[in-house]
């Protein structure tokens, strides 16, 4: 038995036969359309290596059962750019050095995205870090994690307003 799943993948209608109803989203990405990006760190929700967004909203991929996103809209780093023109928040990363060993990198960056989409980051340290608290770097990369979405919230506050 397959289960029909139609979701948009990163601006791209994407029809998919499941054969498991039990596949994560993390595997389904990783494994059967070969979007790499996301990570399978814990396998259990608590390092944030897979986050992606889904209907512009944080998730934890390796959580979700893709069976259950039928109809929804999936953005995963590997959709944040736009061609060669880097996203504000994966050029603040490197701008900030907010990586190192760059395993969290792309769970890091999806959450920032998140956070800035959401209005949560502002320009609050503890705020940002309260928002970020559901990825982990085992590096210790957070100072410039933190420098980064700061300026990436900043850059897309004033992006906001200019266009106002």
């Amino acid at each position: 038995m397959t289960i029909p799943l139609r979701l948009t993948l990163n601006g791209q209608p994407r029809e998919i036969a499941l054969d498991d109803p039990r596949v994560t989203l993390l595997d389904l990405l990783r494994e059967r359309l070969g979007l790499t990006g996301a990570k399978k760190g814990c396998d259990r929700g608590q390092c944030g290596a897979c986050t992606v967004l889904v209907d512009g909203r944080r998730i934890n991929s390796c959580l979700t059962l893709a069976a259950s996103l039928d109809g929804a809209e999936i953005l995963t780093i590997e959709g944040l750019a736009e061609g060669d023109r880097l996203h504000p928040v994966q050029a603040a990363f490197i701008a900030h050095d907010g990586f190192q060993c760059g395993f969290c990198t792309p769970g890091q960056i999806m959450s920032a995205v998140g956070l800035i989409r959401e209005g949560q980051a502002g320009t609050d340290p503890e705020r940002i870090r309260e928002g970020m608290s559901g990825n982990l770097c085992r590096c210790g990369a957070y100072a410039g994690i933190l420098d980064a979405v700061q300026d990436a919230a900043a850059r897309t506050s004033e992006q906001r307003e200019d266009a106002a």
